[in-house]
């Protein structure tokens, strides 16, 4: 085989060996793009589009914030009706749109900040530990004032009721705390008509909605979401949650 015929051997032996190449990278992107459109699709899936025809359910944030209060207004007025129905705008709110850490240590982006923050409905104020810092963050308490003015309802858990009563926006009406915490919030703000909170587990006074907040504010959201929808949505978002096998649990 003379020098002409091995080259020939050699560039077709090159050619063939650059187009398999060619064809496996392209096979890797397919592959690769068909994931990622696959990713995105899940993610689509479980957004909920903001529909500026729906009321608007707000939850406050900031760090330390007990996490459970803010899922368990999540969890009540995220749920659709029974045919499938968005009924509800569920958005997070904090100060600065960084990400906020609960005291059990999640981290939870806010979807909205103080400034940003769309016209809400209803606004939910959630607890922490340590109240100290929420109490005295005049931006914080200043947001609570403002949102105040166009919500329909406003609602605290736990020691939320602290920031409500630094803000003067319910004094006249009757609110709850967290159990044993009480006595000093009604020092503290002996404007606001505190509720017994051995005995008391909800209130509702005019557009003023509190509870001793943790797992007791699913009560609160319940309630709510109640006199926003039916006692037969309630009923249908109790069954969705088995909040009766909860109740009904035994060892």
């Amino acid at each position: 085989m003379n020098k002409i015929s091995i080259l020939h051997f050699f560039l077709i032996g090159v050619i063939l060996s650059s187009c398999n190449g060619n064809k496996t990278k392209t096979a890797a992107k397919v592959e690769e793009t068909t994931e990622i459109t696959a990713a995105s699709d899940t993610l689509t899936k479980h957004l909920k589009p903001f529909d500026a025809n729906l009321p608007t359910i707000g939850l406050l944030m900031y760090h330390g914030v007990l996490q459970s209060e803010v899922v368990a207004t999540s969890d009540v007025f995220a749920k659709p009706t029974e045919d499938g129905k968005q009924l509800f705008n569920v958005i997070t709110i904090a100060e600065t749109e960084n990400p906020i850490t609960t005291e059990e240590g999640l981290h939870l982006v806010p979807d909205y900040t103080f400034t940003n923050c769309p016209k809400l409905t209803a606004l939910f104020v959630p607890s922490a530990y340590d109240m100290y810092a929420q109490v005295h963050n005049s931006n914080l308490v200043d947001f609570i004032k403002q949102k105040n003015e166009e919500t329909e309802y406003t609602v605290s858990n736990c020691g939320g009721a602290q920031l409500i009563g630094e803000s003067g926006i319910a004094d006249g009406h009757k609110i709850v705390t967290w159990i044993g915490g009480g006595e000093q919030l009604q020092k503290d703000y002996p404007n606001l008509k505190v509720q017994d909170d051995d005995s008391v587990t909800f209130v509702k006074d005019g557009k003023f909605v509190s509870s001793n907040g943790n797992l007791a504010s699913y009560i609160s959201a319940l309630e709510l979401v109640e006199i926003m929808t039916s006692p037969e949505h309630r009923k249908f978002v109790e069954s969705y949650l088995y909040l009766d096998r909860l109740q009904d649990w035994k060892h």
